[in-house]
């Protein structure tokens, strides 16, 4: 009855987890919920008034599918200003969502067969988009000892005749890491030997830490800007994710077709939220250094009590709001005779009877690990470290 094409595809397991914690919480359970890949600030209340007003003055209408021509302008001088990348507003389009983005950006350009390059751990939702749009996910095992990033060796192995695009997502979720400026030149050189696309998701890029810089691969060559579609968002770094804009940038054939798949998919975005994410890119932008400085506290608190439990090894993430630490050690353990064979089982375990979510690897393509949000307060944060400290000894 349901399309093959569907039932091929899994439900997102952040989701997922996200929802049974609450389902907990609402029986009363105390649960910690460290899954949710959403920050813990309130949206700041200029960017809260804008859509107030957009309500009051009723720009309550449908819009353009693609967006308004002011949020256009708006993200076309953010392009400019933070990733000297020059777009005409043709060249932009506003979505439901960055996930909405990357979803778009794959049916644009995927034909039956065609192969799409995505580096693990990846974000859940890559491999099944591609999957729904009829293609084949290639997927390429970062190795820990280049902090889960692919080499550029890699990448030309993974490369074929069929490859259409090649999926980058810096900073990463889940694993937090960035590929600096060197790092992603070297790819560039292997991807410009090619006609393949570039689907650049930088959705964290305003949520780095110790000095590092976000760069965007678009910005390297002309060869690359013609064939680069960046997705952004505003979710992440406006603390507006039930908001659901995102947007995209391109070469404007993408652009449109994109948009011709936006119109009759979901006709246009939300008309208060546009207005709302307006006021997020034009208005002030100085309460990020204090939200950046507070994630960057929690991070290295949780890198250093991670680090220092029994078979437990964490990186220390340079971006975005997760640690994705390796808790393989711990596999083939029992707890009540029950085995945990891989993250799915020592996720669930912790759920049920230590009462903290966590994601499992498994749906980041990295069974080795889970991955823990610290988008939470520090209270929370170190409460959930307890009980997983606490859940790790009862193990046998």
């Amino acid at each position: 009855m349901i399309s093959k094409n569907v039932s091929r595809v899994h439900p997102s397991v952040t989701l997922s987890v996200t929802a049974r914690a609450k389902a907990m919480k609402a029986e009363g359970i105390d649960v910690i919920a460290m899954s949710a890949g959403e920050p813990d600030f309130r949206t700041p209340e200029h960017i809260c008034a804008a859509g107030i007003k957009a309500i009051q003055e009723g720009f309550t209408r449908y819009t353009p599918a693609s967006g308004i021509i002011e949020l256009k302008r708006a993200v076309c001088e953010k392009f400019r200003s933070d990733n000297g990348l020059d777009y005409s507003t043709s060249q932009v389009i506003i979505n439901n969502g960055a996930k909405h983005s990357v979803f778009l950006v794959i049916f644009a350009l995927i034909n039956p067969g065609d192969e799409v390059v995505i580096p693990a751990p990846y974000w859940v939702s890559y491999p099944d988009m591609v999957i729904l749009a009829r293609g084949v996910p290639v997927i390429i095992d970062g190795k820990p000892e280049n902090d889960l990033k692919i080499t550029p060796d890699q990448l030309k192995k993974a490369i074929t005749p069929r490859t259409k695009i090649i999926v980058l997502n810096s900073p990463s979720n889940p694993t937090g890491m960035i590929y600096s400026e060197e790092e992603l030149r070297a790819l560039a050189r292997v991807i410009s030997d090619t006609g393949i696309y570039v689907l650049s998701d930088e959705i964290y890029e305003k949520l780095i830490y110790d000095g590092a810089r976000h760069v965007s691969i678009a910005s390297f060559s002309e060869d690359l800007y013609a064939r680069t579609v960046t997705v952004n968002g505003v979710s992440k770094t406006y603390s507006m994710t039930g908001w659901r804009i995102g947007y995209a940038a391109g070469p404007e054939p993408i652009i449109s077709a994109m948009e011709t798949i936006q119109s009759q998919e979901t006709s246009n975005p939300c008309s208060i939220s546009q207005k709302a994410a307006l006021a997020a890119l034009t208005g002030p932008q100085d309460f990020l250094t204090s939200w950046v400085s507070e994630f960057s506290e929690r991070r290295l608190y949780m890198v250093e009590r991670l680090n220092a439990m029994e078979g437990v090894s964490c990186i220390t993430p340079k971006g975005a709001f997760y640690v994705f630490p390796d808790v393989s050690a711990h596999y083939g353990k029992r707890f009540n005779g029950k085995p945990i064979n891989g993250s799915v089982d020592l996720c669930d375990y912790l759920l049920a009877e230590r009462h903290v979510a966590f994601v499992p690897g498994a749906g980041f393509g990295a069974d080795a690990f889970v991955r823990i949000s610290y988008a939470a307060s520090m209270n929370d944060i170190e409460k959930a470290l307890n009980r997983l400290e606490e859940g790790l000894k009862k193990l046998e």
